[in-house]
């Protein structure tokens, strides 16, 4: 089978790569994997080899060697030549699937699953940790933004109190348009859908449930406890109008869509956990105010640390290079 290939110099183990699927997400990781491959290799210690990508359709033109296309993913995910698996399909009991046998096979897994994540991190967790395997999820919340290593390294001697932010690019994008053009929620929303930031149904995104799921993810990790999305008030922004930001503005306020995670203190110590996801008034003066278009922001405030804030842009294509 053909596959990509950079030799060691310093004569390392190749590492064997495995992506499940191909989407807009999928194909710029396998276009990374091939075009940075020295890069890669520099950084990383040994040399790439991508040994196949799993899509439903295996005979449509991807741009890739036909050779690297399957359409059995449980199959190239059990290969012994696959070191480490990329899952990026989508939903949730397939992925579990596809995941759990990677994991019980000691191969590492990364993905960007928010809603397999925020049902099962704990279940993932511990098979990664039976099999002594990887499990990497930084891109299931909020992009490319490094804020899962911080809570679950930098910050571990730490006490977080609160992680709140945006998450979701696209809703971000549109609220961020009706603020400064004053057009309506439709108008912006068929926009957002022109120049690709909108889902063609963008009920995940628009209702909350996207933003719900990441919001589940950072509950658990920052409070050392399980959250699922089921246990997140959700909110969506679909009811949103342009009134309601002209009167957020006489208020010196902006309207985003918030993922609130906290820390609520009980009593005898026994602290409770609050996430939420809601369309909320943010002063102007307040960071996430300043957050505009299809990006990302979230807040960390810790007892020692303080306030810590990440910033980004949203999943997708890698932006363009500054001139």
């Amino acid at each position: 089978m053909t596959s990509t290939t950079v030799e060691g110099a310093s004569g390392q183990r190749p590492l064997g790569v495995a992506v499940l699927g191909h989407g807009t997400v999928g194909a710029e990781v396998v276009n990374i994997i091939r075009e940075d491959a020295l890069d890669l290799q520099e950084r990383i210690g040994a040399p790439l080899e991508l040994r196949g990508v799993a899509v439903r359709d295996a005979s449509s033109d991807r741009g890739i060697p036909a050779e690297l296309l399957t359409t059995d993913a449980e199959a190239l995910v059990r290969r012994d030549d696959v070191d480490l698996v990329v899952e990026l399909i989508g939903g949730i009991e397939l992925p579990r699937t596809l995941v759990r046998a990677a994991l019980d096979a000691g191969k590492s897994v990364v993905t960007a699953n928010k809603a397999l994540l925020a049902a099962y991190t704990g279940e993932l967790a511990e098979a990664a940790e039976s099999h002594n395997a990887d499990l990497y999820f930084e891109a299931a919340v909020a992009g490319a933004i490094p804020v899962i290593r911080p809570l679950t390294q930098s910050l571990a001697g730490d006490r977080v109190d609160r992680v709140m932010g945006i998450v979701n690019g696209t809703t971000n994008y549109i609220l961020s348009a009706m603020d400064e053009s004053g057009a309506d929620y439709e108008t912006t929303l068929a926009e957002a859908g022109r120049l690709g930031y909108a889902e063609a149904d963008p009920t995940a995104d628009v209702e909350g449930f996207d933003a719900a799921a990441k919001a589940a993810i950072l509950a658990s990790i920052a409070f050392h406890t399980r959250v699922t999305a089921s246990d997140v008030y959700r909110e969506g922004m679909s009811s949103i109008t342009a009134a309601d930001l002209t009167s957020a503005r006489a208020l010196n306020c902006t309207i985003k869509l918030l993922a609130i995670c906290e820390r609520i203190p009980g009593r005898e110590g026994r602290d409770r956990v609050s996430a939420r996801v809601y369309p909320a008034l943010v002063p102007r003066e307040h960071p996430l105010a300043t957050v505009a278009g299809a990006f990302n922001a979230v807040v960390v405030e810790a007892q020692a640390a303080g306030r810590l804030m990440f910033y980004g842009q949203a999943p997708g294509e890698r932006p363009p290079h500054p001139p």
